[in-house]
């Protein structure tokens, strides 16, 4: 599926390739809605169906990852909020043996998320998730997402990469569409980022359920 003898690289997303996509899910797709009913004093339903069509109207910007951006829509503490819920953040099962694998065969680890910088820290104050990785990015740093061609040009700029030698993993396809575009050589879709979700059918890319299923191919090369 991949050719490990040619990545030197490990690109990784965070929420739903690293980190369980479930608390994610439940605060933006619940637990927000009833914090912001309550505030609003409308029904959750409403609540809902406001806030998931304003998500739509400004998904794959700046906006749509930026808690700064909700907290001045909502009238409400969103880094609060979402500690909160606080406990659902996890690794995914298989992410532990998959990113000490990668330390442990020399390759350099990087994190590239779209999750804003407090959230970011929220998740490694409560997974420890820095202790894998040689950087973690979040995309505010660099003004764009990684939706956009801008964020890689910044980013290669700022961490040198090889497009050739680099694997990048992530569990948007349009995400991985952008990575394609910018001539990133060895691209993998997670199909279950959510584990309260039945797994995606994926065609566009190689995809996986399991990392244990990469991890002697790992060691190999």
């Amino acid at each position: 599926m991949l050719d490990w003898s040619k990545i030197t690289t490990v690109l990784l997303d965070m929420d739903g390739t690293i980190l369980d996509l479930h608390f994610d899910n439940h605060f933006w797709l619940q637990h927000l809605p009833k914090r912001y009913s309550e505030i609003a004093n409308i029904s959750l339903e409403e609540a809902k169906e406001k806030l998931i069509s304003h998500y739509k109207r400004v998904e794959g910007t700046i906006s749509w990852y930026c808690l700064d951006y909700w907290a001045e829509q909502t009238q409400l503490p969103i880094t609060q909020l979402k500690r909160e819920v606080q406990h659902l953040i996890k690794l995914r099962d298989d992410a532990h043996d998959f990113l000490v694998a990668l330390r442990d065969s020399g390759r350099e680890i990087i994190l590239v998320t779209n999750a804003h910088p407090d959230s970011l820290s929220l998740k490694i104050e409560r997974t420890q998730l820095h202790q894998y990785f040689d950087q973690l990015y979040s995309t505010h740093e660099f003004g764009a997402t990684k939706e956009s061609q801008l964020l890689w040009q910044r980013l290669q700029a700022r961490q040198p990469f090889s497009n050739e030698h680099t694997l990048f993993v992530d569990d948007s396809i349009n995400i991985l569409d952008s990575a394609k575009k910018f001539g990133i050589a060895h691209l993998l879709a997670v199909a279950n980022p959510d584990s309260k979700q039945e797994a995606k059918t994926i065609i566009e890319y190689p995809s996986i359920t399991n990392f244990s299923d990469l991890l002697a191919d790992i060691a190999k090369h």
